[in-house]
């Protein structure tokens, strides 16, 4: 009974007071942070010139789904689809088969040479050879105009690799894989067949890292790629975009090609982001993990 009064007297009202001023603040931040996500999905679906006129603001206004129209009969944007997917899928995996095994060997204290090598590998936060020489280098590789020259010019992060090590070194005890080298395994062994299944968290945090940056990448691919055939999704709503803002500021275009060229725009939008935006709810929590491990063990 006693237990039953402290509990309750231990709620104060400043305590409800605080509450409702975090929970309100909360719900503002959560509508100026959905708002605009909101507005493009309207804007794509409703007159432009209402769009500018600052007539939409709720709702949808004179509804009209051309903007997707033109973009999904343009034939091209699904070959540039097809690419940006062999691009996440190939790209991730190249990513992952280098950034895993290099960060599990630079965490093992047993590796003497892992001090000086992680000197190295922060050295190239800072400073990079440059795009000139990369692009000779890539150039002397003959990897122009291949998806290899999107692929590996950016094979690992070394902010993903710090995260990977940091996570190894921290999860993955030097006693486990002592015992398990007492029974005959070896370091390849251990990685594959200990360390990996132990280890799901990061990979999966540094999958989405990885397949999230080739996802929306252009740079490369407008770098070292020649042929239109092989661009990815990005890099084509690049230049619809280009296309479409020098009509609409075209003054010899009619009103109706200045129309659709403001449409088209927040059509990309959604075309480019709208599968990243429909997966990220369901693998919010691994982001926040990946944030995690850098921030209080990095």
């Amino acid at each position: 009974m006693v237990r039953g009064v402290i509990m309750k007297k231990s709620v104060t009202k400043k305590d409800k007071i605080f509450d409702l001023f975090l929970n309100l603040t909360m719900i503002i931040i959560l509508v100026i942070t959905l708002y605009p996500l909101y507005f493009v999905v309207i804007a794509s679906i409703s007159n432009p010139d209402l769009t500018y006129a600052g007539k939409v603001i709720l709702f949808p206004k004179d509804i009209t789904f051309a903007g997707f129209v033109i973009l999904f009969e343009d034939g091209r944007i699904w070959r540039r689809y097809i690419n940006t997917i062999i691009y996440t899928i190939v790209g991730t995996a190249v990513n992952l088969s280098v950034t895993l095994p290099a960060s599990y060997a630079l965490s093992r204290k047993c590796f003497k040479a892992r001090k000086y090598i992680n000197v190295f590998i922060l050295f190239t936060m800072f400073f990079s050879g440059g795009l000139i020489p990369t692009y000779l280098l890539v150039k002397g590789l003959g990897l122009i105009d291949t998806m290899w020259a999107v692929i590996l010019v950016s094979a690992v992060s070394v902010w993903n690799l710090i995260i990977a090590r940091t996570y190894f070194a921290g999860n993955i005890p030097d006693e486990l894989e002592e015992s398990a080298f007492l029974d005959g395994c070896s370091h390849i062994k251990f990685f594959f067949y200990i360390a990996l299944p132990l280890s799901k968290v990061i990979v999966i945090v540094l999958a989405l890292f990885y397949g999230i940056n080739h996802w929306n990448g252009y740079f490369n691919a407008l770098i070292y790629l020649n042929t239109p055939e092989k661009f990815p999704l990005q890099l084509f709503l690049r230049e619809i975009l280009i296309q479409q803002q020098s009509m609409a500021m075209d003054p010899q275009l009619t009103q109706d090609m200045r129309y659709t060229a403001n449409l088209v725009r927040y059509t990309m939008i959604i075309v480019a982001t709208g599968p990243v935006l429909v997966i990220y709810p369901f693998l919010q929590r691994f982001f926040v993990k990946g944030v995690m491990i850098g921030a209080v063990k990095g």
